[in-house]
């Protein structure tokens, strides 16, 4: 462990270094990045600063106690000592757990994507209420969000997509673990013979990526202007200023239609195309090391069924952690902290393990 510490000291004073340089100062997309691994190493090189003090009074404690005839003196040291080797205790749990690798997309703002997925009218309703959930929970947080996308379904009140950007710092870190299919057990309201159906939507959680992340040539991309759609009169917008982008190479599909601007449209559908792009070169990076363990908790590949909500039952599982809760109600007004809190928790000691093994 001390080993890697230092290494971890050293390439902190190094970059210290490198930003301090004038050609890096001018390179801003070198300078941020830069910035972003100094400020992510800052906590473990303090916290390796502190154990080293620690570890240097804990010695001259120990010279003190073994050495020095007034009693007085000894007994202090004693009492010092002992404070001492508990913070020290402390600060090599500390450092462990800071020594897990960390994923870095979990600081970034989120795109949040919840599409209606088997089960028809069931499902199109099923991914309003979702997309409702998660709106009250933003609510809750104080979390600022802009809407890329909504697409009404035929049914009344349904939902077959919508796109949302969650722009709040560490919103990826706190969502991701939301991405998968979802899945409902309910009475739906048009079954006459009372019996329970089981349908589905699924969410997809993107880090928001930045600039330097991704560059897209201009080249690659197909872009369609229309007319906004809506639910009818006054909504529904005269002028094409709704945009559609297409992503030649790999064929993706982004479009957005919430403002009256075809400017704002289209940096909105761009933010999303570039986060798009960001998770296949993270898919792809994934599977090149697949050969790492089954992790407790999984990335979010939206093929997984990843939770269940019982609506008869008032009862949510997810499957992943094995997490029973019957308090459903209130997780559809949006109180998720306890579920995405124990999510947290079982990824942070499944990775810490491994960091031990």
């Amino acid at each position: 462990m001390f080993e890697k510490l230092e290494k971890v000291k050293q390439r902190y004073h190094e970059i210290a270094e490198l930003l301090a340089k004038p050609e890096t100062i001018n390179d801003q997309k070198e300078f941020r990045k830069l910035s972003k691994e100094y400020s992510d190493l800052t906590d473990i090189v303090e916290s390796y600063n502190q154990y080293l003090e620690t570890e240097k009074n804990i010695e001259e404690n120990k010279k003190l106690l073994y050495d020095s005839t007034d009693a007085e003196m000894k007994e202090l040291a004693k009492e010092e000592l002992e404070e001492l080797e508990k913070k020290r205790e402390e600060l090599e749990s500390k450092i462990k757990e800071l020594l897990v690798p960390k994923d870095p997309n979990d600081d970034k703002n989120a795109i949040l994507e919840v599409r209606a997925g088997t089960g028809g009218d069931e499902a199109s309703l099923f991914a309003a209420e979702l997309f409702r959930m998660y709106s009250r929970y933003f609510e809750t947080k104080g979390w600022k969000i802009e809407l890329i996308d909504y697409n009404e379904s035929a049914i009344p009140g349904g939902l077959k997509e919508a796109v949302i950007n969650v722009v709040t710092k560490g919103a990826y870190g706190e969502l991701k673990y939301e991405s998968g299919v979802h899945r409902v057990q309910r009475v739906p309201k048009t079954e006459a013979n009372g019996r329970v159906h089981t349908s589905a939507a699924s969410v997809a959680v993107l880090p928001e990526a930045e600039d330097f992340d991704v560059e897209i040539n201009e080249n690659d991309l197909k872009i369609d202007v229309f007319r906004s759609g809506g639910a009818g009169g006054q909504n529904v917008n005269k002028v094409e200023t709704a945009i559609r982008i297409t992503h030649i190479p790999t064929g993706l599909v982004v479009q957005c239609q919430d403002e009256r601007s075809q400017l704002k449209n289209k940096l909105k559908a761009m933010k999303v195309l570039r986060s798009r792009l960001y998770e296949l070169e993270l898919e792809k990076r994934d599977k090149e090391t697949s050969d790492k363990r089954k992790q407790m908790v999984k990335s979010g590949d939206r093929s997984d069924k990843i939770r269940t909500y019982n609506f008869p039952q008032n009862r949510l599982t997810d499957h992943r952690i094995g997490l029973t809760l019957y308090n459903l109600s209130d997780v559809m007004e949006g109180d998720i902290d306890e579920i995405i809190d124990k999510l947290k928790t079982a990824d942070r000691a499944a990775r810490l393990a491994d960091a031990q093994n």
